[in-house]
């Protein structure tokens, strides 16, 4: 079963559809130059009326371990998503780590590695811009390569009409979304857009495995 999990969730009304939907996770956004950012204090309201078995994760680029724990310990996530530059010592915290890798080409997988001790990796498309939501899907056959270095979670540019697609050729441990799933202003979801999102992931490898 392909994992689910639905990023840059910034109010109840759209965590609330997200496990209505069906999604296993949802993401929070602790960088505050993203514009799907939220606030530790919102974070924990929100995490506070979901239901039990949810799982709920921080994103955090490039913030002081130190900063981390302080942020996890308080909102009460239950995983890290590292996005930033982190090295593998600065992955080792008090949760689980999900570790981003931003690739353009093979050649970004080779640090990979050194990451043995995270529990997954999540791939998104590379830009020297941003950090992640870059609305751009990347060459999934380097996902598919990436496999033999532990849990792989297909980001970057997915969206309902593409995620089928992209779990049928990747056959990932999860799928993560965010832009994909919006409207017209970023960080709010569009609830439509979310329920095809999360009905057509669950029903891609139906027949297939």
């Amino acid at each position: 079963m392909v994992r689910i999990k639905i990023c840059g969730i910034t109010n109840l009304k759209d965590a609330l559809a997200a496990v209505e939907y069906g999604a296993d996770a949802i993401g929070f956004v602790f960088y505050n130059k993203s514009p799907r950012a939220v606030t530790p204090g919102i974070a924990k309201e929100i995490i506070s009326k979901l239901p039990p078995f949810l799982c709920s994760v921080g994103v955090f680029v490039d913030e002081k371990p130190s900063e981390i724990e302080n942020v996890v310990n308080y909102v009460g996530v239950s995983i890290i998503q590292l996005h930033g530059s982190e090295t593998p010592k600065e992955c080792n915290l008090s949760r689980k780590v999900i570790k981003a890798i931003r690739v353009k080409d093979l050649t970004d997988l080779e640090p990979l590695i050194k990451y043995r001790g995270v529990s997954a990796f999540l791939l998104d498309t590379y830009s020297p811009y941003i950090a992640g939501g870059t609305g751009q899907t990347f060459n999934w056959d380097i996902a598919i390569e990436a496999k033999k270095f532990g849990r792989i979670i297909l980001a970057g540019g997915l969206t309902p009409e593409n995620v089928e697609e992209a779990i049928r050729l990747v056959q990932p441990y999860g799928v993560d979304v965010a832009g994909g799933v919006e409207g017209t202003e970023k960080g709010i979801k569009d609830h439509k857009k979310l329920r095809l999102f999360i009905e057509r992931a669950r029903n891609a490898l139906r027949g297939y495995v």
